[in-house]
């Protein structure tokens, strides 16, 4: 198992990723290997100032760096030695099997969809992010940005994806897909929400519970919630916003913390073949760490081959 993670992807980089792989390192004892890809000197020099092991660790030299605002797709166009660049040849190459990144967003979407091919059938991959319930469980929302227009099938496969991402990663044995909505009798909605509903209704892949609405999405009522990438993304703000809102405000307060981003490492892209994460700008050494936990964790548990078992 071959992990590779952008060290120059970030605001704190490389410093809180070579923190982040220190961290792991000292937690992981399973024959896994590492390829930092950035730039060496730099690198190299702080893994020997904070002391961190060599063993199954490759430096992969990029001379290049995407930054957090550069144009995407012209960006890796035009810099092919970039880490990003390098990265996702080295994935598409089977020279790595996962890749993490806290850099340029758009870059990594645009990446991911052009250098590693979708699982046979899905029409377009989603990108998710855990919910922390206040009974003290995770739920999974998608799509939270990649899709801002959805069609009903998509809805329909990002509501297979998410149950198997729920099973392997969460834990969740037989999760309950939801559909957000404003309403939860059948029939309400926009037309988007009307003709989902009967796709995931006749879905036997999963267990559709129905509609849900804004109140249900931090309560125990669904673990998979479903809804395109607009609506998604504005939930996902608005939740991140409330350990800001905390944090600033000083309260101490068990639930409220398991806001923090950084317990969760990143956000997967679901529905391709290899395991791509996607960090936040802001990440430090501890969403780092999970970043590589996670990938490791998909790569065990053959998350993406059972996904496309189950959308086949």
């Amino acid at each position: 198992m071959t992990i590779g993670l952008d060290m120059m992807g970030g605001d704190y980089a490389p410093m809180e990723a070579v923190k982040g792989v220190k961290y792991w390192l000292s937690g992981n004892d399973k024959p896994v290997n590492l390829l930092l890809i950035g730039d060496e000197p730099a690198i190299q020099k702080l893994l020997t100032e904070h002391d961190v092991p060599s063993d199954h660790i490759t430096i992969v030299h990029a001379e290049e760096i995407i930054d957090m605002h550069e144009h995407p797709t012209k960006a890796l166009r035009e810099k092919q030695n970039s880490s990003i660049a390098i990265g996702f040849h080295l994935l598409a190459s089977g020279k790595m099997d996962a890749f993490i990144s806290a850099g340029n967003t758009g870059a990594m979407l645009v990446g991911t969809l052009f250098s590693i091919k979708a699982l046979e059938g899905v029409i377009r991959p989603t990108i998710s992010t855990i919910i922390p319930k206040e009974n003290g469980g995770t739920g999974l929302l998608l799509d939270v940005g990649l899709n801002a227009d959805c069609k009903p099938e998509q809805l329909n496969q990002f509501a297979i994806m998410g149950s198997v991402y729920a099973q392997l990663v969460l834990g969740i044995e037989k999760p309950k897909v939801g559909l957000i909505n404003v309403g939860e009798e059948e029939g309400k909605g926009n037309l988007l929400a009307q003709a989902t509903y009967p796709l995931l209704k006749e879905n036997k892949h999963i267990h559709f519970i129905g509609n849900i609405e804004g109140r249900d999405v931090l309560m125990d009522k669904a673990d998979v919630m479903v809804c395109e990438g607009f609506t998604g993304n504005i939930i996902l703000k608005l939740a991140e916003s409330l350990y800001e809102i905390g944090q600033r405000k000083k309260i101490d307060d068990e639930y409220f913390d398991r806001f923090n981003f950084e317990i969760y490492g990143g956000t997967p892209v679901l529905g391709v073949a290899k395991p791509v994460i996607i960090g936040h700008g802001i990440s430090g050494a501890k969403a780092f760490m999970n970043m590589i936990k996670l990938s490791q964790l998909m790569l065990e548990k053959d998350v993406m081959q059972k996904m496309k078992e189950e959308l086949a």
